[in-house]
C-alpha cells in the first residue's frame, strides 16, 4: 500500500496533537484538575501532578491551577466613613490556592470572585470606621479585612494571607482641617512645654531666693557678681547701690550739737 508524502505528515502532525493532549508535564508550583466524561478524576499516570501526567485523549480534560501567591490590586473605592467623610481608598490583597478543585468547582472565576469580594468587604468594613481610626489604626483594619475576607473565599479553597490599604485620598477641604488642627495641637503642645518650663524656672528661683534670705553673704556674693556682670559690658555706665546697711552708722548718728 502506497502511502502520499501528504499522508505522511498529516499521521505525524495527529501523532504529535495526540501527545501534546496525553502527555502533560506540570512545574512545581502547579497541579491539574482532570475531569473525565464531566467527573473530577485523576491522571492516567502521575496523578494531579506535579511533573508528568498522563491523561486520555478527547475523554479526559486538564486545567492547570497554580499554587503561587497572586498579588492583587482592589480598584479604588468610594467610600463614606462613619463619621460621613466621603475617601476614596484602594488595597492590595495576597492569596493562594489551598484546594485546587475547589477553586475551579465551587466558583467559575476564582480570580475574578475574589476581587469582587475584597471590593465589597473593604467599602463595608470601612464604611464602618471613623475617620481618625482609619488613618490611625491602619495595622487594625487590615487584620480586620484579612479575616473577613478569609472566611468568604474558604469554601472556594482559597487563603488570604494579607491584605494592605494602600492610600487614603481625603477631600482638599478636610486635608485642610486635618492640617489646621495638627497645627493647633502643636502649638497647645508648645504651650504647655513653655508653662513647664515657667513654673520649674519659678521652683528654683523661689528656691534660691529662701537660701539667700538665710544667709547675709550670700545676698552680697549674688550683689558682687551682679556687679561683675554688669562691668563685662562695653560702653555701658555702671551704677553702685550702696546697701542700706552701709549707710545705717551715719544715719542714726546724734545731730551736731549748737
Amino acid at each position: 500500500m502506497f502511502f502520499s508524502p501528504f499522508s505522511f505528515v498529516l499521521a505525524i502532525i495527529v501523532l504529535i496533537v495526540i501527545a501534546k493532549l496525553t502527555f502533560n508535564v506540570l512545574p512545581e508550583y502547579e497541579r491539574a484538575v482532570i475531569f473525565r466524561l464531566g467527573r473530577v478524576s485523576r491522571g492516567i499516570i502521575g496523578g494531579n501532578g506535579p511533573g508528568l501526567v498522563v491523561i486520555v485523549p478527547f475523554i479526559d480534560r486538564l486545567m492547570r491551577v497554580s499554587l503561587r501567591t497572586v498579588a492583587m490590586d482592589v480598584p479604588p473605592q468610594d467610600i463614606i466613613t462613619k463619621d460621613n467623610v466621603t475617601v476614596k481608598v484602594n488595597a492590595v490583597i495576597y492569596f493562594r490556592v489551598v484546594d485546587p478543585e475547589r477553586a475551579i468547582i465551587q466558583v467559575e472565576d476564582y480570580l475574578y470572585a475574589t476581587s469582587m469580594m475584597a471590593q465589597t468587604t473593604l467599602r463595608s468594613v470601612l464604611g464602618q470606621s471613623q475617620l481618625d481610626d482609619l488613618l490611625a489604626k491602619r495595622e487594625q483594619i487590615n487584620a480586620d479585612l484579612q479575616r473577613i475576607i478569609d472566611q468568604q473565599t474558604e469554601p472556594w479553597g482559597i487563603k488570604v494571607t494579607a491584605v494592605e490599604v494602600k492610600n487614603v485620598d481625603l477631600p482638599q477641604e478636610m486635608q485642610r482641617a486635618i492640617a489646621r488642627q495638627a497645627e493647633a495641637e502643636r502649638e497647645r503642645r508648645a504651650k504647655v512645654i513653655h508653662a513647664e518650663g515657667e513654673f520649674e524656672a519659678s521652683q528654683r528661683l523661689a528656691d534660691a531666693a529662701d537660701v539667700i534670705s538665710r544667709n547675709s553673704a550670700a545676698l552680697q556674693l549674688r550683689y558682687l557678681q551682679t556687679l561683675v556682670e554688669i562691668s563685662a559690658g562695653k560702653n555701658s555706665t555702671t551704677i553702685f547701690p550702696i546697701p542700706i546697711d552701709t549707710l545705717a552708722p551715719f544715719l542714726k548718728q546724734p545731730p551736731p550739737n549748737k
